[in-house]
C-alpha cells in the first residue's frame, strides 16, 4: 500500500492519471493518492482480480502483490491485461521469511485469510521443499514477466520501499520512451 500511494503521488504531480484497477477509473486530480485511499477504504475487500478493468490503451499498470496464488492463474491475469493494450509492470513483494523458511521444531502456521491451521512436527523436514517452491515460483514469474515485455521487481520488505519506488519510477519512464 505505501508503495501504492506514493506512486500514484508522484505520478499524480507529474500529471498523469491514476487509478485503482478494478475499482476507479483513473482520474487526473492533484489529490489522487488521497481519492484513491477513500475509494479503497469504502469499497468492499478486493478477493479476486477485476474481470474487466478499465483503462486506455497504452496504459501502464502496475501490479503490487506477494503472488503466493497459483502461476498459471496469476500470469493468466496478467496476459489480460496485455490483451487490453497495456504495459505492465509487476512489483513482487516478499518478506524475508517467506523466502528463506527460518522456522524449525514444531511449528504451527495459521493462514489469515482462511483461517486455516497447518501444524508441523518437524519444520526443518519442510524447507528443502519449500525453498525450490519458492525459487521455481520466483523464475516463473519473472519469465512471464519477460515473454510479456514487462518490467519485474521484487521487494524485499526489509529494504527501503524508496528502492522499489526508484526502480519502478526507472521503469516506468522506459517503457513510455518506446
Amino acid at each position: 500500500m505505501v508503495l501504492a500511494f506514493a506512486l500514484a503521488e508522484l505520478l499524480a504531480r507529474s500529471g498523469e492519471r491514476v487509478g485503482w484497477l478494478g475499482l476507479t477509473d483513473p482520474i487526473l486530480s492533484r489529490n489522487s493518492a488521497d481519492r484513491l485511499a477513500e475509494a479503497l477504504i469504502q469499497a468492499e475487500p478486493q478477493t479476486s482480480f477485476p474481470q474487466r478493468p478499465k483503462m486506455g490503451n497504452h496504459s501502464d499498470v502496475v501490479i503490487f502483490s506477494d503472488f503466493l496464488d497459483p502461476v498459471p492463474e496469476i500470469t493468466e491475469h496478467w496476459r489480460s491485461i496485455q490483451k487490453l493494450g497495456a504495459r505492465g509492470h509487476v512489483v513482487q513483494i516478499i518478506d524475508p521469511a517467506e523466502e528463506v523458511f527460518p522456522f524449525s521444531g514444531r511449528v504451527e502456521f495459521n493462514d489469515p485469510e482462511s483461517g486455516e491451521k497447518f501444524t508441523s512436527g518437524n519444520a526443518v523436514a519442510l524447507k528443502a521443499g519449500y525453498e525450490s517452491e519458492i525459487a521455481v515460483r520466483k523464475t516463473a514469474f519473472r519469465q512471464a514477466a519477460n515473454a510479456l515485455d514487462w518490467s519485474f521487481i521484487r521487494h524485499h520488505t526489509d529494504r527501503l520501499a524508496s528502492q522499489a519506488l526508484v526502480a519502478l519510477h526507472h521503469n516506468l519512464g522506459r517503457r513510455s520512451e518506446r
